[in-house]
């Protein structure tokens, strides 16, 4: 009798453990590995970089090493429009991007960084706590889900002579990012032709004279290393230059669900951590360029009028383009209720 309970427990004991076997190698909640791989243009060494790498290490920890990132900086492969083309493809799985490449996947939310619209970062983190909801679902109506929104920054323009007026821009030869929606309704409304260059190539096109001026943030004109062939810094903000971390639906729906919480709140704190640093970073790369000789010029109020009347030219350029009279509307009503009460 206790022969045969032995033999019955071993046979139960093989049933349980073929079960448990079956279920590692098929369910993908048990043992499953992931490897995300994802593409940025932020440079080696960059705050970016440093704070998207311990993100990754974070998720890779809270997930007993089941998710696992492959990350390709410093634009090896290639420019933000390669990077959407190979997601689309299956060739990577994700990456962080700045405005340019989200406007790719959805085109309004490029309303965030309408060329002089916004005066400070109070009025942007207003604005988009406002749409955030909203432009997620979007996201993930057309093939992607944000994992955080973050923030590159105010961009301003850089040169090799001082740019105090809408005359002094038109006489320069300034760099448009090509194939950049906005950035190609801005310069016409300003009347300024710009040249368009990738990204990429936007250095050797200052060392060779073939432009004199450039506009972004300031972390990232001191990281690219723009900021060693500029001489000032026109004092007024062009842009905001918005960002984010996304990942493609096809494969954040093969994750376990406990997983992709996971991706998703570590995401938004990285990202938020990213926006406070990326900040602070951003002034003190203003500092650095100033002690490097750099100039800070300011533009007189009877200069900024005109400035801002082609800003609101360029916005109504982009109606149809971009977004909506719908979502124009709403947006400029948020922004004068923000104002009245924060004046």
């Amino acid at each position: 009798m206790k022969v045969w309970i032995l033999r019955e427990e071993l046979i139960l004991r093989k049933y349980l453990i073929f079960i448990i076997l079956f279920l590692t190698l098929t369910y993908p909640g048990f043992s499953q590995k992931y490897t995300l791989k994802f593409a940025t243009v932020a440079p080696e060494g960059s705050t970016y970089l440093k704070v998207l790498r311990e993100y990754t290490e974070e998720v890779r920890i809270l997930t007993n090493g089941e998710i696992k990132f492959k990350i390709y900086p410093s634009q090896i492969q290639g420019d933000e429009k390669d990077v959407l083309r190979k997601i689309r493809l299956g060739q990577l799985h994700g990456g962080g991007f700045t405005g340019m490449g989200l406007g790719e996947i959805l085109p309004e939310t490029r309303i965030i960084e309408l060329p002089l619209m916004y005066r400070d970062y109070k009025e942007i983190d207003y604005i988009t706590s406002k749409l955030f909801d909203e432009f997620s679902r979007k996201f993930e109506d057309n093939g992607f889900i944000i994992l955080g929104w973050a923030d590159v920054g105010f961009a301003y323009v850089y040169s090799q002579q001082p740019i105090t007026s809408l005359d002094d821009l038109r006489g320069t030869k300034m760099w448009m990012w090509e194939g950049d929606p906005l950035a190609e309704a801005t310069f016409k409304a300003l009347g300024v032709s710009a040249i368009p260059i990738s990204l990429t190539d936007v250095m050797t096109a200052l060392q060779t004279n073939m432009i004199e001026a450039v506009y972004v943030p300031p972390l990232p004109c001191v990281t690219l290393q723009w900021y060693t062939r500029i001489n000032y810094i026109t004092d007024l903000p062009l842009a905001y230059v918005s960002g984010a971390i996304i990942i493609s639906k096809i494969m954040y729906d093969k994750i376990p669900a406990a997983y992709q919480e996971i991706l998703r709140e570590k995401g938004r704190e990285s990202m938020k951590k990213l926006v406070q640093l990326g900040r602070k970073d951003n002034e003190d790369s203003i500092e650095l360029m100033k002690k490097d000789g750099i100039k800070l010029v300011s533009v007189p109020k009877e200069n900024l009028a005109e400035l801002y009347a082609a800003g609101e030219e360029a916005r109504r350029i982009l109606v149809g383009k971009l977004y909506d009279q719908e979502l124009l509307d709403r947006v400029e009503s948020m922004l004068v209720e923000f104002r009245k009460k924060n004046p």
